[in-house]
């Protein structure tokens, strides 16, 4: 530091740190090394080990003090928070003992004659420093005001005054040093930015390969997880032939394969990635920040709740230096597609790494008097903003983030197939490829969500065939082929997205008018839709040909084309004359809709979707003047019991809403779309399908009751509980091979002489059948009674009895569905197997994570939801029955994990391509 300033006398800063994790740690190391080097005073106020300081600053100047003041975040694992959790603990900790915290830390700050107070950024120290009339100064890439508020919202709204007396007591500091990857932090009105904040490096590369005994021909990845998962197992197979992982914070007795080198628990862990071709672990500022200055490529798993992550993210991918890993891959060893795909990057940061030297001069300056600040608003203003804003920016709900294209091929070379087909989304993951650069998004809001951002970037290539013939992409040359002809690049395209919904609790309850609990899953149906003047479409030849067979002038046409029909042995692709529909000025019946698409087998699935325009017309009037194009992608499985069918009709039927102008609510919307079904199809379905992929949010349960078609609400899913879906792959086969082994219990024609009706508009009653009665009816008066208890024990209190009692509802659920006789072979031994996991001796030794099972929807065969723990052992025991059920069938099951938003939360993107490709 400068000459000036080394003539003023020393000064004591007190350096507190917060208690999450060692990234705070770490880059406190650096500021206060510079700090010491100036000749000042350090007590550093902290709960992290003393190796962490000592290693790096050997100097009588540096003073330990172990206090932990705050918690950070709570984790159940290295990748999972628990937010209400969190709340609980920082109320423990920060807010019962409060005052007593502030009368021990000003008598402490004045014990050791403290001149300036850092913050790192522990929130009471800043009150703790204006109590004692000290100045503060925090230090930080994000504030734990905004990252609770989050966490308040979703889990724990008693806890809200926590949110506001963070944000109080941060408003009591000087201004904010602001790092690089920082989140909004609206509790601070003045700041100043610096560099990143990077620990210095000891040894050079070759002499800590050396040291390792690692030649320079071997790939080495370092695992850094801030502490390995217990119990985590890693095999050999986990690695690339020619690499070598060195392993951070294994524990002593864990044994290792031979590719997999254990380092010392105070191993200089800078001078490790350094000498390392790439890191696999998790997203942190400190991993963040040395990753950048080493320019060593980072492989990452995201972590859940924690919402720091998205703009450290960002950072990295910016600068080129990141490659996302699913957590699936992770916990299953299919490793060497991302760590292949990290040595193709070329990390790029060339900015300053002296954060540390700088923040330690605007600390030294400020202490011995220099403004750095501009005039302050008033407290209460300062309050006010911090709490509205801090709310405002929070993540939106259902945003995802990107899994790029090249993963599906290596995916698709390795022959695996453990989640869901065709979920697969952006074509890297640079930041410069989050938003969809060709088209202009006029209206709407894509959310960030991935698979949108996929659709849209398979529009922008539609034109590829025109230079490129061979280039299809994830779909068959016949379907491109066809869609390339579909869309006029120079008018807007309006796109909707509806996703499938796995059924949580209800299934065929709802025909009686029981509550279900409906969540809408990740996978989605997508639909583009343009409307356009019969003299601007791009007619097929065959449907030009017709027009001009008729003699006529171009004249409204229905065209489209489903993406994966070469999965479902279906055409992909269908026209008609809007016409068609018509008898005179008149919609034509619904029973003649359905025999026109009778006519030719391998395109009744445009019923679904061309059905949408009928029910318009004859529901709600409308005149259909111009043509429509219309493209589906759906990556929602067919045949599974997850509402294919649903989601292809609302997302059809919100496209075209969307491009007519048409105000159409979402609850209106879904019974539209069951009269399609009904209808159209002919397929006598309850609206529960239509009304969740419709008016489902993400991360929630849909809570209604299908007869009236009526919405109670949403229900959170607490942070702790996790949902999956897993396929039994058996179709749904009830009338074929099931109806006829119902007991017999009353003759239909009996049952008509003295009930009269069945009060079921869509189905119709054989009179000269025998129907089972007794296990009917039971199920649907105790299914609502336990669809209400496991609705209020989702907000009962965070324990294993709680989980406990959900499973078993769900257990329940199961068996009445059998008693029902709508069970299945595959259902019924993928339910075994979650409580032979739930039972087994690993669980019970420690925390339980699975918890309950059950068949879905309408049951004799499709998906069976499984509820457990959200915690890194549940998505290892749900890939572990992934296996078992593989080796026992032959067959291996897609998972469904995650949730997002329904088409009325999403609503529809008007979009125009931004630089219309040439014409044909």
């Amino acid at each position: 530091m400068g000459t000036e300033e080394s003539k003023k006398r020393p000064l004591v800063f007190a350096y507190y740190v917060t208690g999450h994790g060692f990234g705070h740690a770490t880059r406190v190391v650096e500021v206060a090394r510079n700090l010491i080097l100036a000749g000042h005073d350090v007590h550093v106020v902290t709960g992290a080990p003393d190796f962490v300081f000592t290693s790096e600053i050997q100097s009588p100047r540096l003073f330990l003090r172990k206090v932990l003041l705050d918690c950070g975040a709570v984790q159940a694992d290295a990748l999972t928070v628990d937010r209400l959790a969190s709340l609980e603990k920082y109320s423990e900790t920060a807010v019962v003992p409060r005052a007593s915290i502030l009368a021990t830390e000003v008598l402490w700050l004045k014990s050791i004659k403290a001149d300036f107070v850092v913050s790192d950024v522990v929130p009471v120290a800043c009150r703790a420093a204006a109590d004692a009339g000290i100045p503060s100064v925090c230090i930080t890439n994000f504030s734990w005001d905004f990252i609770y508020a989050e966490y308040v919202m979703a889990a724990g709204n008693h806890h809200r005054s926590i949110v506001w007396q963070i944000a109080e007591d941060y408003s009591h500091c000087e201004f904010l040093i602001r790092l690089p990857g920082y989140c909004p932090m609206p509790a601070f009105r003045d700041i100043i930015d610096v560099p990143l904040v990077v620990r210095r490096l000891h040894k050079y590369r070759k002499e800590v390969r050396k040291e390792l005994g690692i030649g320079e021909d071997v790939k080495v990845v370092i695992l850094n997880f801030g502490g390995q998962p217990a119990g985590w197992k890693l095999k050999e197979e986990y690695l690339p032939t020619g690499w070598l992982c060195l392993v951070c914070g294994a524990s002593e007795s864990q044994q290792l394969p031979p590719n997999f080198i254990k380092l010392a628990k105070n191993a200089y862990t800078p001078d490790i990635m350094a000498a390392s071709d790439c890191m696999l672990g998790k997203i942190g500022y400190g991993t963040v920040s040395e990753a950048l200055a080493y320019r060593l490529p980072f492989v990452f798993v995201r972590r859940d709740y924690f919402n720091e992550e998205p703009f450290l993210r960002n950072m990295l991918e910016y600068y080129q230096g990141g490659v996302e890993m699913i957590r699936r891959d992770l916990l299953t060893g299919h490793w060497r597609p991302y760590l292949e795909r990290a040595m193709t990057l070329n990390p790029c940061y060339e900015g300053g790494t002296n954060g540390g030297e700088v923040a330690a001069r605007i600390l030294q300056d400020t202490a011995y008097g220099k403004n750095y600040t501009l005039d302050k608003l008033s407290g209460p203003r300062r309050l006010r903003d911090a709490i509205v804003l801090g709310y405002q920016l929070q993540r939106v709900p259902g945003r995802d983030l990107c899994i790029p294209d090249w993963y599906a091929n290596a995916e698709s070379e390795l022959g695996l197939r453990t989640g869901s087909p065709t979920a697969v989304t952006a074509e890297n993951n640079s930041l410069t490829d989050s938003y969809p650069q060709d088209f202009e998004i006029l209206h709407g809001d894509f959310l960030g969500l991935s698979d949108t951002l996929s659709f849209l970037k398979s529009l922008a290539g539609l034109d590829a065939l025109v230079d490129s013939p061979t280039k299809t992409g994830k779909h068959s040359i016949r379907e491109r082929k066809a869609a390339a002809g579909l869309f006029n690049w120079e008018e807007d395209i309006f796109v909707a997205r509806a996703p499938g919904r796995l059924d949580v609790m209800g299934g065929i309850a709802d025909y009686s008018g029981s509550l279900v609990l409906q969540m809408p899953i990740r996978e989605a149906c997508h639909v583009a839709v343009q409307k356009i003047h019969p003299s601007k479409q791009r007619l097929w030849k065959h449907a030009l040909a017709r027009q001009q067979a008729r003699g006529q002038g171009p004249t409204p046409v229905l065209q489209i084309v489903s993406y994966g029909s070469e999965l479902s042995n279906r055409g992909p692709t269908f026209d008609m004359d809007l016409s068609d529909f018509l008898e005179g000025d008149e919609p034509i019946t619904y029973e003649k809709a359905r025999q026109y698409f009778a006519r030719d087998p391998s395109q009744r699935w445009a019923a679904y979707v061309a059905g949408t325009v009928l029910v318009l017309m004859k529901e709600l009037g409308i005149c259909f003047e111009n043509s429509i194009s219309l493209l589906v992608s759906s990556a929602v499985p067919e045949g599974k019991g997850v509402s294919s069918s649903a989601s292809v009709e609302v997302a059809s039927m919100s496209a075209i809403a969307a491009a007519h102008g048409l105000n159409i609510s979402p609850r209106e919307l879904a019974l539209l779309c069951q009269k399609v079904e009904n209808h159209v199809v002919g397929a006598p379905c309850g609206v529960m399908d239509q009304m969740t992929s419709a008016c489902g949010e993400a991360n929630k349960l849909l809570a209604m009751v299908c007869q009236p078609a009526e919405v109670l609400g949403l229900v959170d899913i607490p942070g702790h509980i996790r949902v999956w879906g897993i396929d039994s792959g058996i179709r749904h086969r009830y009338e074929a091979m099931y109806a006829k082994m119902l007991p017999e219990s009353i003759l239909g024609e009996s049952f008509v002489e003295k009930y009269t009706d069945h009060r079921d508009p869509v189905t119709t009653i054989d009179k000269t059948r025998n129907y089972g009665v007794r296990a009917a009816a039971r199920h649907p008066i105790y299914e609502n009674f336990r669809v209400k208890a496991f609705k209020a024990l989702l907000t009962s209190a965070t324990s294993d009895d709680q989980l406990n009692a959900l499973g078993e509802l769900l257990y329940q659920c199961h068996y009445s569905y059998g008693d029902c006789g709508l069970g299945s072979d595959g259902t019924n031994r993928l339910v075994q197997l979650v409580q032979e996991m739930q039972h087994s001796k690993a669980s019970k030794s420690g925390e339980g994570t699975l918890y309950g099972a059950k068949i879905t929807g309408g049951g004799s065969g499709g998906t069976v939801c499984v509820i457990g723990r959200n915690s890194l052992k549940s998505s290892e025991q749900i890939l572990e029955i992934q296996r078992r059920y593989k080796a026992a069938t032959g067959y291996l099951p897609i998972l469904f994990e995650g949730s997002s938003p329904g088409a009325g939360k999403f609503g529809y993107l008007r979009i125009r391509r931004r630089s219309p490709p040439k014409q044909n």
